[in-house]
């Protein structure tokens, strides 16, 4: 992944900060992220999911609202409305490099106003919301105790998150204003609600009441024990593969099809035209292979020799198993590591005027068998790794029969 450090005009004419995450290979869509209440694009949670979005292919725009973050403009004269706006001012950007928004993504209050920006934004095919409020309102509770002081006021300082933010009786009224079920029930997009059932600013009900309202396809996952900003790198890393997993289903990729493959034949495809990325199907499996970023390629795949290795570990503990179970072993689970290298046939350094000796692969295999088992057992499942048909495949000369199709 690579980032573009770009502004735009918000929609009171403010000039807003965003970073565009591109993905190291092709594009295959955009998506458009909307942050939490008072937070800003660079938040952990926000990158973690751009950034696992954009090596699936999919460039994400992730913005700071007027008077946030890096953008220009008072927050004070801001309200939910004016972030749906630049909600749409952000979606006219991406339209008018040709990277109109496919995905909107919003997260707590965030999610609420991509909600009620999805109509406006046609190139829009799918919304995710997470932790949203269904009642945009909701967010006055993290200033409840100072709502007094700005009815009387017009106007007050409060403290959200440790930090000092002025909050005008016009924010309170346009976002109390709100109604997000006609928008949702309207919505004529796929919607994904991802919340945490044990989220303490935004209860799971919101999640309910939006979901609710909503019309097929529409689809919920819980993100379990995680916190309402998904701080824990582990709970954003699994949204983003949700994201990633779901939207596949609903946006135009541009992947290649492919007809299945014959029974006992794996299929390995080209996903583009350009960059090492590959598809591979195995009768009803998928699953992918690449090259490192180094040399050229995205890493959304293990390498083909890692895919060498892959085979013979697994195989290796297969075969152990197998041998277990013959025997009425009991035994733990087993662990193989492998390695790949190329190394020479002999260590020996050869004699003068002789010719060096060839390279050969070198695939060291390194077994942890579970405790409680006695010398002579380990010392037998050493001998039947070997055994391993990936092993014996490996370990003779085989015939590569290559022909056009």
């Amino acid at each position: 992944m690579h980032s573009e450090r770009i502004t735009f005009a918000g929609a009171n004419g403010a000039d807003l900060a965003a970073r565009l995450d591109l993905p190291d290979g092709p594009t295959r869509a955009v998506a458009l992220f909307a942050h939490c209440f008072t937070c800003s694009k660079d938040i952990p949670a926000a990158r973690r999911i751009a950034g696992r979005l954009a090596a699936a292919g999919i460039a994400v725009l992730r913005f700071d609202f007027t008077g946030l973050g890096h953008s220009d403009g008072e927050f004070a004269n801001t309200h939910f409305s004016s972030n749906v706006e630049d909600l749409l001012a952000a979606a006219a950007y991406l339209d008018g490099r040709g990277m109109a928004p496919s995905l909107l993504i919003g997260h707590s209050l965030g999610g609420a106003a991509v909600l009620k920006a999805a109509g406006g934004i046609d190139s829009a095919r799918a919304v995710v919301t997470i932790g949203a409020p269904f009642d945009p309102g909701h967010v006055t509770h993290n200033f409840a105790g100072s709502l007094d002081d700005i009815a009387r006021d017009g106007a007050a300082q409060v403290d959200l998150g440790g930090r000092p933010f002025t909050i005008r009786q016009s924010f309170v009224d346009d976002v109390s204003a709100q109604e997000l079920a006609p928008a949702i029930s309207h919505l004529k997009r796929a919607l994904l609600v991802l919340h945490a059932p044990r989220d303490t600013v935004v209860g799971i009900d919101n999640a309910t009441s939006i979901f609710t309202a909503a019309k097929h396809p529409k689809s919920f996952v819980s993100l379990d024990d995680a916190d309402h900003l998904v701080t824990r790198p582990d709970d954003a890393e699994y949204a983003a593969g949700v994201i990633a997993a779901w939207a596949a289903r609903y946006l135009d990729l541009g992947l290649p099809a492919h007809e299945d493959p014959p029974e006992g034949v794996v299929r390995v495809s080209e996903a583009a035209s350009d960059g090492y990325l590959q598809d591979i199907a195995a009768g009803r499996h998928a699953l992918s292979a690449d090259e490192p970023v180094s040399v050229g390629g995205t890493d959304r795949g293990p390498t083909p020799y890692d895919l060498m290795a892959a085979a013979l570990g697994a195989c290796t503990t297969m075969t152990l198993r197998m041998y277990a179970r013959h025997k009425g072993l009991d035994m733990g689970r087993v662990r193989v590591d492998v390695t790949h290298a190329r190394t020479h046939a002999s260590d020996a350094a050869p004699e003068d005027g002789d010719p060096p000796s060839p390279q050969i692969d070198l695939f060291t295999r390194t077994i942890a068998l579970p405790g409680g088992l006695d010398p002579d057992t380990r010392q037998r499942l050493l001998e039947i790794a070997d055994k391993c048909p990936v092993h014996r495949t490996l370990s003779r000369v085989s015939k590569i029969d290559t022909r056009l199709a």
